[in-house]
Protein backbone atom coordinates (compact mmCIF):
# COMPACT_ATOMS: atom_id res chain seq x y z
CA UNK A 1 0.00 0.00 0.00
CA UNK A 2 1.40 3.62 -0.21
CA UNK A 3 1.25 5.96 1.88
CA UNK A 4 -1.72 7.62 0.46
CA UNK A 5 -4.10 4.87 1.41
CA UNK A 6 -2.82 4.24 4.36
CA UNK A 7 -3.67 7.30 5.94
CA UNK A 8 -7.12 8.05 4.63
CA UNK A 9 -10.23 8.35 6.74
CA UNK A 10 -12.70 5.51 6.46
CA UNK A 11 -15.74 5.81 3.85
CA UNK A 12 -18.77 5.38 5.17
CA UNK A 13 -20.86 2.20 3.45
CA UNK A 14 -24.31 1.69 3.06
CA UNK A 15 -25.08 -0.45 6.11
CA UNK A 16 -23.37 2.44 8.37
CA UNK A 17 -26.12 4.69 6.86
CA UNK A 18 -29.37 2.00 7.67
CA UNK A 19 -27.92 2.38 11.35
CA UNK A 20 -28.06 5.73 12.08
CA UNK A 21 -31.54 6.29 9.75
CA UNK A 22 -32.70 3.58 12.34
CA UNK A 23 -31.90 5.11 15.76
CA UNK A 24 -32.95 8.68 14.70
CA UNK A 25 -36.53 7.02 13.39
CA UNK A 26 -36.49 4.77 17.07
CA UNK A 27 -35.45 8.30 19.26
CA UNK A 28 -38.49 10.33 16.77
CA UNK A 29 -40.83 7.48 17.78
CA UNK A 30 -40.05 7.52 21.55
CA UNK A 31 -40.06 11.06 21.75
CA UNK A 32 -43.33 11.81 19.88
CA UNK A 33 -43.32 12.55 16.25
CA UNK A 34 -42.82 16.63 17.11
CA UNK A 35 -39.59 16.00 18.95
CA UNK A 36 -40.17 18.23 21.84
CA UNK A 37 -39.31 18.43 25.68
CA UNK A 38 -39.91 15.41 27.20
CA UNK A 39 -40.97 17.15 31.03
CA UNK A 40 -44.04 19.25 28.90
CA UNK A 41 -45.42 15.82 27.75
CA UNK A 42 -48.16 14.93 30.08
CA UNK A 43 -47.06 10.94 30.40
CA UNK A 44 -43.92 12.19 32.32
CA UNK A 45 -45.71 14.51 34.77
CA UNK A 46 -47.00 11.73 37.40
CA UNK A 47 -43.15 10.70 37.66
CA UNK A 48 -41.36 13.91 38.22
CA UNK A 49 -44.16 14.80 40.76
CA UNK A 50 -43.27 11.95 42.93
CA UNK A 51 -40.17 13.14 42.52
CA UNK A 52 -40.64 16.46 43.16
CA UNK A 53 -42.49 15.24 46.03
CA UNK A 54 -40.06 13.16 47.44
CA UNK A 55 -37.36 15.61 46.87
CA UNK A 56 -38.84 18.34 48.85
CA UNK A 57 -39.51 16.18 51.34
CA UNK A 58 -35.91 15.15 51.70
CA UNK A 59 -34.87 18.78 51.59
CA UNK A 60 -37.58 19.76 54.20
CA UNK A 61 -36.53 17.03 56.53
CA UNK A 62 -32.55 18.25 56.23
CA UNK A 63 -33.41 21.85 56.51
CA UNK A 64 -36.02 20.92 59.55
CA UNK A 65 -34.31 18.29 61.33
CA UNK A 66 -30.29 19.37 60.51
CA UNK A 67 -29.89 23.00 59.66
CA UNK A 68 -32.68 24.61 61.61
CA UNK A 69 -31.23 23.50 64.59
CA UNK A 70 -27.81 23.95 64.09
CA UNK A 71 -28.12 27.49 62.23
CA UNK A 72 -30.51 28.34 65.75
CA UNK A 73 -28.39 26.84 67.87
CA UNK A 74 -25.30 29.27 66.53
CA UNK A 75 -27.73 32.25 66.67
CA UNK A 76 -28.37 31.56 70.36
CA UNK A 77 -24.77 31.39 71.32
CA UNK A 78 -24.00 34.46 69.48
CA UNK A 79 -27.08 36.22 71.44
CA UNK A 80 -25.67 34.48 74.39
CA UNK A 81 -22.35 35.81 73.65
CA UNK A 82 -23.26 39.27 72.92
CA UNK A 83 -25.76 39.54 75.60
CA UNK A 84 -22.96 38.12 78.47
CA UNK A 85 -20.45 40.42 76.50
CA UNK A 86 -22.82 43.62 77.08
CA UNK A 87 -23.42 42.58 80.72
CA UNK A 88 -19.34 42.09 81.13
CA UNK A 89 -18.71 45.31 79.79
CA UNK A 90 -22.06 47.17 82.34
CA UNK A 91 -20.17 45.11 85.25
CA UNK A 92 -16.92 46.49 83.98
CA UNK A 93 -18.02 49.91 83.49
CA UNK A 94 -19.81 49.80 87.13
CA UNK A 95 -16.68 49.16 88.77
CA UNK A 96 -14.32 51.46 86.61
CA UNK A 97 -16.82 54.31 87.75
CA UNK A 98 -16.71 53.35 91.63
CA UNK A 99 -13.32 52.81 91.38
CA UNK A 100 -12.87 56.53 89.63
CA UNK A 101 -15.08 58.20 92.57
CA UNK A 102 -13.14 55.91 95.31
CA UNK A 103 -9.70 57.74 93.28
CA UNK A 104 -11.63 60.73 93.12
CA UNK A 105 -12.46 60.81 97.06
CA UNK A 106 -9.06 59.97 97.74
CA UNK A 107 -7.43 62.43 96.04
CA UNK A 108 -9.97 64.92 97.79
CA UNK A 109 -8.99 63.35 100.49
CA UNK A 110 -5.34 63.95 100.22
CA UNK A 111 -5.51 67.34 99.07
CA UNK A 112 -7.31 68.41 102.51
CA UNK A 113 -4.92 66.21 104.75
CA UNK A 114 -1.75 68.06 103.15
CA UNK A 115 -3.77 72.01 103.68
CA UNK A 116 -4.22 70.62 106.88
CA UNK A 117 -0.67 69.87 107.40
CA UNK A 118 0.20 72.90 105.22
CA UNK A 119 -1.38 74.99 107.64
CA UNK A 120 -0.63 73.39 111.06
CA UNK A 121 3.25 73.55 109.42
CA UNK A 122 2.47 77.16 108.92
CA UNK A 123 0.87 77.65 112.42
CA UNK A 124 4.16 75.70 113.87
CA UNK A 125 6.79 77.64 112.57
CA UNK A 126 5.23 81.09 113.28
CA UNK A 127 5.01 80.69 117.09
CA UNK A 128 8.04 79.15 116.97
CA UNK A 129 9.34 82.02 115.04
CA UNK A 130 7.19 84.30 118.16
CA UNK A 131 8.56 82.27 120.28
CA UNK A 132 12.27 82.91 119.36
CA UNK A 133 11.47 85.99 118.83
CA UNK A 134 9.74 86.99 122.33
CA UNK A 135 13.26 85.05 123.80
CA UNK A 136 15.30 87.28 121.64
CA UNK A 137 13.11 90.60 122.27
CA UNK A 138 13.19 89.44 126.29
CA UNK A 139 17.41 88.98 126.36
CA UNK A 140 17.61 92.53 124.05
CA UNK A 141 15.63 94.31 126.68
CA UNK A 142 17.54 92.59 129.57
CA UNK A 143 20.89 93.53 127.78
CA UNK A 144 19.15 97.38 127.15
CA UNK A 145 18.03 97.32 131.23
CA UNK A 146 21.74 96.41 132.01
CA UNK A 147 23.26 98.75 129.53
CA UNK A 148 20.58 101.59 131.37
CA UNK A 149 21.68 100.81 134.78
CA UNK A 150 25.39 100.93 134.07
CA UNK A 151 24.88 104.49 132.09
CA UNK A 152 23.21 105.42 135.32
CA UNK A 153 26.22 104.35 137.42
CA UNK A 154 28.75 106.10 135.34
CA UNK A 155 26.34 108.62 134.89
CA UNK A 156 26.11 109.42 138.37
CA UNK A 157 29.64 108.70 139.11
CA UNK A 158 30.56 111.32 136.54
CA UNK A 159 28.02 113.56 137.95
CA UNK A 160 29.64 113.38 140.79
CA UNK A 161 33.32 114.37 139.73
CA UNK A 162 31.28 116.76 137.57
CA UNK A 163 30.93 119.03 140.71
CA UNK A 164 34.78 118.48 141.18
CA UNK A 165 35.82 118.81 137.78
CA UNK A 166 33.66 121.99 138.01
CA UNK A 167 35.05 123.24 140.89
CA UNK A 168 38.96 122.72 140.00
CA UNK A 169 38.13 124.48 136.54
CA UNK A 170 36.56 126.69 137.91
CA UNK A 171 39.47 127.61 140.74
CA UNK A 172 41.90 127.32 137.63
CA UNK A 173 40.04 129.89 135.71
CA UNK A 174 39.79 132.33 138.17
CA UNK A 175 43.28 132.19 139.34
CA UNK A 176 44.46 132.62 135.28
CA UNK A 177 42.16 135.42 134.95
CA UNK A 178 43.17 137.07 138.39
CA UNK A 179 45.92 136.01 139.96
CA UNK A 180 44.73 135.17 143.25
CA UNK A 181 43.61 131.75 144.05
CA UNK A 182 39.79 131.58 144.97
CA UNK A 183 38.55 129.70 148.45
CA UNK A 184 37.25 126.40 148.56
CA UNK A 185 33.83 127.98 149.77
CA UNK A 186 33.98 130.44 147.43
CA UNK A 187 34.62 127.72 144.40
CA UNK A 188 31.83 125.54 145.97
CA UNK A 189 29.26 128.47 146.30
CA UNK A 190 29.71 129.03 142.75
CA UNK A 191 29.54 125.41 141.54
CA UNK A 192 26.41 125.09 143.57
CA UNK A 193 24.77 128.58 141.93
CA UNK A 194 25.66 127.44 138.39
CA UNK A 195 24.02 124.43 138.48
Amino acid sequence: MTAQTEFAPPVPDAADHAAVADTHASTEAAHGEGGGLPQFEFQHWFGQIVYLIFLFAILYLLIAKVFAPRMRRVFDERETTISTAIATARQVQAEAAGQAEAAKAEVEKARADSRAASVAAKARVTDEANRRAAEEEAVVNARIAEAETAIGKTRDAAMANVTTIAADTASAIVERLTGRAPTAAEVAAAVKGAA
